[in-house]
């Protein structure tokens, strides 16, 4: 296992504060210190950059970002089991990580990172993973606060995430994330890296802002989305009747075709076909 500080391992600074991992929070704790600093390196250059980190727990991730480099680490931490493990970083790093307690829905994240460059780093809870990328990849201000998401899920989310037109995978979190964003899988993880182990592969995944996506109601896009990849094995005329109107003519103006089935549409179509049904209602 790579030593890249002076503090403990980690499966000691487990044991001395009690952290086993809780389900309830999603936890599952990364404890090979090679892996966490290959997520770090996957991030890229951190200098000068502030790093946020959701759900740092004993502090694995944390340590390897603020040894490759990370002017700081601001990270939020629900369990406050948890507090007094990042604390001894912050010690060891003195200036360089702040801790914030609470849940990283409820925080606003520009204000917690106080502007400047920043990346976002995080081995996420599974329960919230999601909603929290949504989350960073729907803010108002584009191009957004941060410069790059370097974040651990599920395979079957990862792929949900990068996935294309005509991809198995491609869905709703494809396009919202295509639209805005540039999005690949890193490398995976085995279930025994974790303790305790998951029932599923992870993998992470690395995702850069488009700098100019092309304009789009996202609301409008959320919605048209929602209709057509819930009944995705219908063509769209069908499938998109629960958005009301005259679905095929709203389809004609978008420049799609009637019998289309939503994995065929591409990322452009879905944003005409947003724009076309924002303009009519």
């Amino acid at each position: 296992m790579a030593q890249i500080d002076d503090l403990p391992p980690l499966r000691e600074v487990i044991a001395a504060h009690g952290l086993d991992a809780k389900k309830s929070l999603g936890q599952n704790f990364l404890l090979d210190l090679n892996l966490t600093s290959r997520i770090a390196r996957t991030a890229g250059d951190l200098t000068g950059h502030t790093v946020l980190e959701i759900g740092p727990g004993p502090g694995g991730l944390t340590r390897a970002l603020l040894a490759n480099g990370a002017r700081k680490v601001v990270a939020i931490e629900k369990d406050t089991r948890c507090l007094a493990a990042l604390a001894e970083i912050a010690a060891h790093y003195p200036g360089r990580l702040e801790v914030i307690e609470g849940d990283a829905l409820d925080i606003d994240p520009v204000a917690a990172t106080g502007g400047g460059p920043v990346k976002i780093a995080a081995n996420l809870p599974y329960n919230v993973g999601t909603q929290l990328l949504l989350n960073w990849i729907t803010v108002a201000d584009w191009p957004p606060f941060w410069s790059s998401l370097t974040l651990m899920f599920q395979k079957e989310v990862g792929s949900r995430i990068v996935a294309k037109q005509g991809d198995k995978a491609y869905g709703r979190l494809g396009v919202l994330a295509g639209w805005r964003s540039h999005a690949a899988m890193a490398f995976d993880l085995s279930p025994k890296a974790f303790t305790p182990p998951p029932k599923v592969t992870s993998t992470v995944v690395h995702v850069t802002p488009r700098q100019a996506p092309a304009p789009c109601d996202l609301a409008a896009l959320e919605k048209v989305t929602a209709a057509a990849f819930g009944q995705r094995r219908k063509m769209l005329r069908s499938s998109l009747k629960t958005l009301g109107g005259d679905t095929e003519a709203l389809l004609g103006k978008a420049d799609i075709k009637p019998t289309a089935r939503a994995e065929e549409i591409d990322v452009d179509g879905f944003v005409r076909l947003a724009n076309t049904y924002s303009a009519t209602v």
